[in-house]
């Protein structure tokens, strides 16, 4: 018999059955009771059951337990004959581990049209969930590195800097608790020891009085070396205070250890940074490279606190403190570079096997806030001119799209942290634009306007945005990231966006407090 015999029904039957058997996606039919009834190999790899193991048996060995409410609401979609369409949920694999998956489910009928199960596509969505979390974390480490660059360049009070230092630290590493002990000098020079403590409550500490250089201090209160310790307990230095041994009776639990000295450029040592934690292995490498940047900036902003601090007892060299401090400026600019540079080189190994237009998105957002982090530098963090920061934030858009970005508005200031969310906002708006509006032809024009609005007990920025003569705009079927981490981030500081999909051009307001 030769494949003209074969009916046309029994060719398409084995062409699906061959789809099925060839799918990387795992397929699963169950009829209406959730009995399974068909499993494809990638089922198997995917779930770990081989199909004589699992045929037959009830779908719900494969959900979790606080999930099966579920397969009740699927089961009664697809008895009404509706399509489930993709939804991201969590299953249990053989060996009981959970995994994540995208999961859509359709109807299954006879000839007839009558209803007889229901076919489940899952589909592994572990790997792209996990570059996600490492986005999500490099972003949180982010925020934290763009807020000691702050803390460095405006504030001058030390107090403030060694408490903002140390609860940095300690929410950028994930420690338990964390102290800096710092050297201050008094008006006659006098030397003594201070420290400042987050994650506990002073008097967890002040029972036990200022750290002596032991074995394991003294390596940090020199500037000697930064120590890192899966489990510190293991290390030979570990408890000689002799005549003591251990840790002191009450003391805060210690096991994972990293203690990083706060070293001037001069080599001056402004004392240590240390952070425990009662579990093992909290603290990797790139945690001790950021924390170790974080503690570069300390040390400009603890030199900028002592010469302003000098500043004002000593008249005659108020000059020189004025020099020193732009000098330190500059300094710190020079280290946020650093900082970013790192992170950049951060996201390019998590980025390795991330698609390439992923890696460039993340890229681009980090040239962004280098080039907004250059004008609010040039301008010491203070207030800067809206017209300047628009014009930073969309002049690479203008320049390779010349005579379709127009911008103009009133004279008016914005705060330093306000100004960056703003740049970035732009930056974000007219990537979108490149890719899908107006700047994704040759004939759309991007208008950015901005006026303040008196409007509510207080003054505010708007910032209107629209664009024109590009291709039809549909609303988009989800947020990308960088949308949702700026609206967290404007409504963080009392702002707000709203964006309208017009089919003739995306419109967006962002309104921002002064």
């Amino acid at each position: 018999m030769n494949n003209r015999d074969v009916p046309p029904s029994a060719e398409v039957a084995a062409y699906l059955a061959a789809v099925v058997e060839g799918s990387d996606d795992a397929i699963i039919t169950k009829n209406l009771d959730g009995i399974i009834t068909s499993w494809n190999p990638a089922a198997r790899r995917l779930f770990g059951y081989h199909a004589g193991e699992i045929v037959g048996r009830s779908i719900l060995t494969l959900i979790p337990d606080d999930r099966w409410d579920e397969e009740s609401r699927i089961i009664e979609r697809i008895r009404a004959g509706e399509r489930v369409e993709p939804f991201e949920t969590v299953r249990r694999r053989k060996d009981g581990s959970p995994i994540h998956l995208s999961i859509t489910v359709s109807p299954v009928r006879r000839a007839d049209g009558t209803i007889i199960g229901a076919s489940k596509i899952a589909r592994d969505i572990g790997e792209r969930r996990a570059v996600e979390a490492r986005l999500a974390r490099q972003a949180e480490h982010l925020a934290h590195l763009n807020r000691a660059a702050r803390i460095v360049s405006q504030d001058l009070d030390l107090e403030r800097i060694v408490d903002a230092v140390t609860q940095i630290g300690v929410e950028l590493s994930g420690a338990r608790f964390g102290a800096f002990f710092y050297n201050v000098e008094d008006i006659a020079g006098e030397s003594y020891q201070l420290f400042s403590l987050a994650g506990a409550p002073r008097s967890a500490f002040e029972r036990f009085g200022m750290p002596r250089n032991t074995a394991l201090f003294e390596p940090t209160f020199r500037g000697e070396t930064i120590i890192r310790s899966d489990d510190i307990r293991a290390d030979s230095r570990y408890g000689r205070n002799s005549p003591h041994s251990g840790m002191p009776e009450g003391h805060l639990p210690v096991v994972s250890y990293l203690a990083v000295p706060v070293v001037s450029r001069s080599g001056k040592v402004h004392g240590g940074l240390f952070f425990g934690h009662d579990e093992a292995g909290i603290f990797d490498a790139e945690i001790e490279n950021l924390v170790a940047a974080v503690a570069a900036q300390a040390a400009v902003a603890m030199d900028n606190a002592q010469l302003h601090k000098s500043a004002h007892f000593e008249i005659a060299e108020r000059k020189r403190a004025e020099k020193a401090l732009a000098l330190t400026l500059a300094e710190m600019r020079h280290r946020v570079k650093n900082t970013l540079a790192m992170v950049q080189a951060i996201a390019g190994q998590t980025f390795r096997a991330a698609p390439a237009e992923e890696r460039r998105s993340f890229e681009a957002r980090l040239s962004a806030l280098s080039s907004a982090h250059d004008l609010l530098t040039e301008k010491q963090w203070g207030a800067v001119s809206v017209r300047e920061m628009v014009a930073r934030a969309l002049r690479v858009f203008s320049d390779t799209h010349p005579g379709r970005v127009a911008i103009g508005g009133s004279d008016m200031e914005l705060g330093a942290a306000k100004a960056l969310l703003a740049a970035m906002a732009l930056h974000e708006l007219a990537t979108n634009a490149v890719k899908y509006g107006a700047l994704s032809n040759d004939t759309g024009i991007v208008d950015v306007c901005w006026k303040s609005d008196t409007t509510g007990d207080r003054g505010s920025l708007r910032i209107d945005w629209n664009e024109s003569g590009g291709p039809a705009v549909a609303p988009p079927t989800r947020r990308g990231f960088g949308s949702r981490m700026l609206e967290r981030a404007l409504r963080a500081q009392g702002g707000k966006a709203d964006i309208l999909f017009d089919p003739r051009g995306v419109r967006c307001s962002i309104l921002m407090p002064l």
